[in-house]
């Protein structure tokens, strides 16, 4: 008798914490039928090396998991042509332009100008502040339209398109994400134009000359590419920086561990990405190209597979203590940016962010702390990623 899927997500979920949920499905070992919000039923893993599995297997496809019609956590989809909704061979020609500006060696060439725009929203500072609003959501947006050239008096509409595309429900339909991927495309029509005709030192103009020297952009890609970077390149940080922060200060120990030996910071960066959790919803499926079996499960072609990244990152198989904030872990391979070929392309860039910013709260901000309790933080709804609404801090 077929078993009957499980209504997801299981529960509120905007918080610090994954549902308790996801522990007892590690323990049972298989895949659980589950059915989305939007697109019908799929198989959702929760597992650290099943998750592996199905994100480097090209036996799972995302390019057939672009449209309108599969399991996911939003109403927006992937439209076919976007990077994160391809497969190799066309899946490497992209993102090969697109990396070589994203190397860890490349994207270090941008500390110094991260830290003069760190310095520079902490020196805006003053006690109590809205540490989501004046920092945690400016940073990343700042630091990616530098990048990609984008002007400042775009920023905020780049901002709000974002948090459109990311929705996860509430009163945000499939044509308003439609449409916001719309304004940025006109948007970023309007600046290949103007970079084409005058190029400057920046990202969006070395894609463009990718296009018109060596023809291995179309217009579409181009303009697809730019949409993407543009929203993953600084939504993802900055629900990161909110997080991690609360995390911190609700425990004044680890705070002060920070403080007294900041070189430690690398491996809390890496230890908050295994430890918080990111998502609200398991989204972005992929489509098994043919029959085969995951824990015990056979997975027929045509289904559709999502993985649980926070809970494969809490598994106690490959976590010693999973359940435990360690900022001296020494083996960490967690799964916060994925993995395989749609490992995401900009995370050395929000790797120096988070490692920028943090060393210099530390440094210039010692004393800070929450000016409310921890459990009165506010925190977004209604869209794919957790992060602070607002998150007032004093020293």
């Amino acid at each position: 008798m077929a078993v009957r899927p499980l209504p997801y997500p299981f529960g509120d979920t905007v918080a610090r914490q994954p549902h308790p949920r996801f522990a007892e499905l590690r323990r049972s070992g298989a895949p659980v039928r589950v059915t989305m919000p939007y697109g019908g039923d799929a198989w959702l893993v929760t597992r650290y090396e099943q998750a592996r599995f199905v994100l480097s297997d090209p036996r799972f496809s995302r390019a057939a998991a672009a449209g309108a019609d599969v399991p996911r956590g939003r109403p927006g989809f992937e439209p076919a042509g976007n990077l994160l909704a391809m497969d190799p061979p066309a899946h490497h020609r992209i993102r090969s332009l697109v990396a070589t500006a994203f190397t860890a060696r490349r994207v270090e060439l941008l500390r110094p100008r991260i830290r003069e725009i760190v310095d520079a929203l902490l020196d805006g500072l003053t006690p109590p502040a809205d540490f989501a609003s004046a920092v945690a959501w400016e940073l990343p947006v700042l630091v990616i339209c530098e990048l990609l050239g984008v002007p400042p008096d775009e920023r905020r509409m780049v901002r709000e398109c974002t948090e459109t595309l990311v929705a996860s429900g509430g009163s945000v339909t499939p044509a308003d994400v439609t449409a916001a991927r719309g304004k940025l495309a006109g948007a970023l029509t309007t600046l290949i134009a103007r970079r084409r005709a005058e190029p400057a030192d920046d990202l969006l103009t070395a894609l463009v000359a990718a296009r018109d020297e060596e023809d291995r952009l179309t217009d579409g890609e181009l303009l697809m590419l730019g949409v993407a970077l543009l929203a993953g390149g600084h939504e993802t940080t900055a629900s990161l920086t909110g997080s991690f922060l609360v995390e911190l200060l609700s425990d004044r120990e680890r705070w002060t561990t920070l403080v007294a030996r900041p070189e430690l910071i690398p491996s809390a960066i890496e230890e908050l990405l295994r430890f918080v959790p990111l998502a609200t919803v398991a989204d972005f499926a992929r489509i098994a190209v043919q029959d085969l079996e995951i824990g015990g499960q056979a997975i027929r072609a045509g289904d559709a597979v999502l993985v649980q990244l926070d809970s494969a990152n809490r598994d106690e198989s490959v976590f010693a203590s999973a359940g435990v904030l360690d900022f001296e872990r020494e083996v960490n391979h967690h799964l916060a940016f994925g993995f395989g070929v749609h490992h995401c392309v900009g995370a050395p860039l929000a790797r120096l962010e988070l490692r920028v910013l943090f060393s210099t709260l530390v440094h210039r901000l010692p004393d800070l702390r929450l000016a409310i309790p921890a459990d009165d933080v506010e925190w977004r709804r209604g869209g794919l990623l957790r992060g602070v609404a607002s998150l007032p801090v004093t020293w």
